[in-house]
């Protein structure tokens, strides 16, 4: 079943890089009290995701934060070192919560989860946002098509 708005989003544990090493972070720890806007892709390096989707979010991270947005962050299939590399590589280290969904547990339990064959990247996540207040959503933006059509940065600007 795929989560729907008004949902409470499951508990799960992401892994994440900090300067500290590698965290678990619960659901609880990164939702609960705060507004988020969470963007999720399927693949960390991925041309789409590293030139479209990520740089939006980005490119308007300081406009997102104004509209009371406490955090913003990336979820991605894959583990927690590539997430952190591309982290790295995109600029949005320290800007953007990179989180890695290493098992794919989360993706699987909001039902974004699709296989890409075509593509060799095997199971992975939909291309989705959403905007999630304390731990419910309240927004989501899933796209039915290739690209980044209804998922980025601007639709969120124009939800918030």
């Amino acid at each position: 079943m795929t989560i729907a708005v008004g949902d409470h989003l499951p508990q799960v544990e992401f892994l994440s890089k900090t300067g500290d090493g590698t965290q678990k972070l619960s659901t609880d720890v990164i939702f609960a009290g705060r507004k988020v806007v969470l963007f999720a892709l399927p693949g960390a390096f991925t041309p789409t995701c590293s030139r479209n989707h990520l740089p939006g979010f980005l490119a308007n991270l300081d406009a997102i934060k104004a509209k009371g947005v406490d955090l913003v962050v990336c979820v991605t299939v894959n583990d927690v070192h590539v997430v952190n590399a591309w982290a790295e590589h995109t600029g949005a280290n320290g800007k953007i919560t990179m989180l890695a969904d290493d098992n794919g547990k989360f993706t699987k339990a909001v039902g974004m989860n699709k296989f890409y064959p075509d593509s060799g990247m095997g199971e992975r996540s939909r291309r989705y946002s959403m905007i999630v207040d304390n731990g419910v959503v309240r927004q989501i933006n899933l796209e039915d098509k290739p690209g980044v059509n209804v998922s980025g940065a601007d639709t969120i600007l124009q939800q918030l």
